[in-house]
C-alpha cells in the first residue's frame, strides 16, 4: 500500500511540475530615488505689498463751480493733460483788472519820472528848493513800487486763471472722480481724483531686523546687490518680469522690529495693481548646486549617517554619507553620493546589505 502511494505521488509530479514542496521567494520590492544635482541657492520668502512708483491726489487751488470733467475714470492719461476745468469768468475779469492796474501804475511812474526831471533842472538854476527835489524823487520811487505791486498782481491773476484747469503732473492711470460737473469746489474740498503711475511698481516688504543684521555686516550694495527678488502671484504662478532692490529703510520700525525693504518691477501689461499682496522670493544671484535626497532615505548608527544604495545588479550596499542642512523634507548631502546613484527611500525595514531587490524608481 505504501509503495502504491509513492508511485502515485511521483506520477503526479511528472504530470504537474508546478507542484513543489517549496517555491522560490520573490525579491523584496523597494522604492528608490535617483540622485541628481539640484539648485541649492539660499532662498527667503516674504510677503510684500504693491505700491505705485508715483501717486498724486489732485486738488483745487482756486474756488469755483466745476465746469467740465475731461477724462474717463479708470483710464490712462498723459502728462499735463487737462482733467478738470473750473469756470473762468471771474478769473478772466480779475486778469483784466490786474492789467489795467499795471498800465495805470506805469503811467504814474512815467509822470513821476518826468516831474523829477523838471524839478532837477529847476534846482540846478536855483529855481526849486532841495525839499521839492527830494519830494519829486520820493514820488518817483513810490510810483516804481506801485508798478512792482501791479506786476505782482498781474502775475497772480494769470496764475489763478491757470489754476482753473487742473492737469496731471505725469502720465499714468486716473481713478474715480469725487466731484461732478456743477459742484462748487475750493482748496478745502479735498481730493478731486487720484492719479497713479503703474507701468513700473514698487513692492514693499517688512524684513526681520535679525535677518538683515548679517547682510549689514557684509555690507549692502544697492547698486549691485548679491540677491534678486521675484514675485509669486496669487494663483501660484511666477511673475515673468525681473525686479531689483532700490531702497532699504535707514531705521528699524519700533512697533514691529522690522526694516522696510523695497524692490521695483516693470509692469508693462498692468498685471500688478497697487494695494495687492504678493509673495516675494529673494534668491542669491550666484547659484549654488549640490545633492539633496529625501530625509526618509537617511539612517544613522554608531558610525554616523548612511543610506542603502542599489547597484546595477540590484544588490544592496551601505554608503556612508556626510549630511548638511535640511530644507522642506530634503537633506543636503555634502559627501558620499554621486549623481546617478540609486538609494532606497521606502522598504528599508525588509532589506539588508548584500541581498537582491526589485527596485522601483520614483
Amino acid at each position: 500500500m505504501k509503495k502504491l502511494f509513492i508511485v502515485s505521488l511521483l506520477s503526479a509530479l511528472a504530470i504537474n511540475p508546478a507542484v513543489t514542496f517549496a517555491e522560490d521567494k520573490p525579491l523584496p520590492a523597494v522604492l528608490v530615488h535617483k540622485v541628481e544635482t539640484s539648485d541649492l541657492t539660499p532662498t527667503f520668502k516674504l510677503v510684500g505689498r504693491i505700491q505705485p512708483t508715483e501717486r498724486v491726489n489732485l486738488l483745487a487751488r482756486v474756488s469755483g463751480f466745476l465746469e467740465e470733467r475731461l477724462f474717463t475714470e479708470g483710464r490712462d492719461i498723459e502728462a499735463d493733460q487737462p482733467l478738470f476745468r473750473i469756470e473762468k469768468d471771474n478769473y478772466e475779469i480779475a486778469l483784466k483788472q490786474a492789467e489795467a492796474d499795471l498800465a495805470s501804475a506805469r503811467a504814474g511812474l512815467k509822470n513821476a519820472q518826468a516831474n523829477l526831471n523838471r524839478v532837477s533842472q529847476l534846482r540846478k538854476r536855483q529855481a526849486a528848493s532841495q525839499s521839492q527835489l527830494d519830494q519829486a524823487a520820493a514820488d518817483r520811487d513810490q510810483s516804481r513800487a506801485q508798478v512792482l505791486k501791479a506786476e505782482a498782481g498781474l502775475r497772480k491773476a494769470k496764475l489763478d486763471l491757470s489754476y482753473t484747469e487742473i492737469r496731471s503732473p505725469f502720465s499714468g492711470r486716473i481713478g474715480k472722480a469725487n466731484f461732478s460737473v456743477g459742484d462748487l469746489i475750493s482748496p478745502e474740498s479735498g481730493t478731486l481724483a487720484t492719479v497713479v503711475k503703474i507701468d513700473k511698481v514698487y513692492v514693499e516688504m517688512a524684513v526681520s531686523e535679525k535677518l538683515m543684521l548679517d547682510a549689514r555686516r557684509k555690507g549692502i550694495d544697492l547698486d549691485n546687490p548679491p540677491v534678486a527678488p521675484r514675485l509669486i502671484l496669487s494663483d501660484g504662478s511666477v511673475y515673468d518680469q525681473a525686479g531689483s532692490f532700490d531702497f532699504i529703510s535707514p531705521e528699524v520700525d519700533t512697533n514691529t522690529d522690522t526694516i522696510t525693504l523695497r524692490a521695483n518691477f516693470p509692469n508693462p501689461k498692468y498685471l500688478l495693481l497697487p494695494g495687492e499682496f504678493v509673495h516675494v522670493e529673494i534668491k542669491r544671484k550666484q547659484p549654488e548646486t549640490g545633492i539633496q535626497i529625501p530625509q526618509s532615505a537617511v539612517q544613522r548608527d554608531r558610525e554616523g549617517y548612511f543610506v542603502l544604495e542599489v547597484d546595477t545588479d540590484n544588490k544592496i550596499s551601505i554608503s556612508r554619507v556626510e549630511m548638511g542642512p535640511q530644507v522642506e523634507g530634503q537633506w543636503q548631502v555634502i559627501n558620499g553620493l554621486e549623481p546617478g546613484d540609486l538609494i532606497i527611500t521606502e522598504g528599508l525595514q525588509k532589506v539588508k546589505p548584500g541581498i537582491q531587490v526589485n527596485a522601483v524608481e520614483e
